[in-house]
């Protein structure tokens, strides 16, 4: 399928083939079939990355990477319909068409590149663990006997229990907005996901001061875009836009203008096409 908005000289241009090859007064329904909007799957409750505000607008380095890509795909910003996926349900909601793609700190692995395509990767990230200020960890074995949270359908947690606590007590909850009210409170000693989503929670103004990063880069998250599986002039399109918007430096305005105010100390950006096939 390839994904782009039904412009009106191109609708024009239809009406006109149907006018000259018609053979009476049957009518026929002309325009884009449905090609009107665009539905982009998204975090809604990571700052810094998806999140939904409480004006109702969006924002974060995903939002701001989507829709750069649905621009170049035909699609201004009101033509998005954003739509909420969780880490466990991303793939089921590509599979169900619910979205036309998903960019939501999807990193791309092996086992998913079985159920769904990637376009990108469009950031190379780094998990950590994310702890109290007045805590320290200065390796992952320190959280043998620990309370560690992450999300269901997350590889962060284990992958930490796999490979460098074994004894870790692991909760995996439905968002990291629970995990990180756990470790307010005290109810878990560490969050562990990706450092871009981490920096994004230790920058809101509520918890300044009370979080910080152990500074561990336990693994490489290649961040990609999702769409269905064998969408792939979909898939070349959203890699084109993907390669624009690094060379044209729009991506270095958003890693900027999402990731700046938490000194994140991101990677350049990934070559589009790496790692993926």
């Amino acid at each position: 399928m390839k994904l782009r908005k039904v412009t009106a000289a191109s609708a024009t241009a239809f009406v006109l083939a149907l006018t000259a090859t018609a053979c009476g007064g049957g009518g026929s329904d002309s325009g884009s079939g449905g090609g009107d909007k665009i539905t982009i799957g998204i975090k809604f409750d990571q700052p810094g990355l998806g999140l939904k505000t409480p004006d109702g607008s969006y924002a974060g380095f995903d939002v701001d990477v989507a829709t750069y890509v649905a621009k170049e795909l035909g699609y201004e910003e009101g033509d998005i319909e954003w739509k909420e996926t969780p880490s466990a349900d991303r793939e089921n909601a590509l599979e169900r068409g619910d979205v036309d793609f998903i960019a939501a700190t999807y990193s791309i692995t092996d086992e998913r590149k079985e159920k769904v395509d990637f376009a990108g990767p469009y950031l190379l990230a780094h998990q950590d663990l994310l702890i109290r200020a007045d805590d320290n960890v200065s390796k992952g074995e320190d959280l043998n006997g620990k309370k560690l949270c992450s999300v269901t359908g997350s590889t962060s947690a284990q992958n930490v229990k796999n490979d460098f606590a074994p004894k870790a007590n692991l909760q995996q909850l439905g968002t990291y907005s629970e995990c990180l009210d756990g470790l307010a409170s005290g109810a878990v000693d560490a969050l562990t996901t990706d450092d871009s989503i981490l920096a994004g929670y230790a920058s809101q103004e509520q918890y300044k001061g009370k979080f910080k990063l152990a500074g561990l880069e336990l693994s490489n998250e290649n961040y990609g875009i999702g769409v269905k599986k064998g969408e792939t002039e979909l898939l070349d399109d959203i890699n084109a836009a993907l390669e624009k918007m690094v060379s044209d430096k729009d991506w270095d305005k958003a890693v900027e203008d999402n990731f700046g105010p938490a000194n994140y100390d991101n990677e350049p950006a990934p070559k589009v096409g790496d790692i993926v096939k």
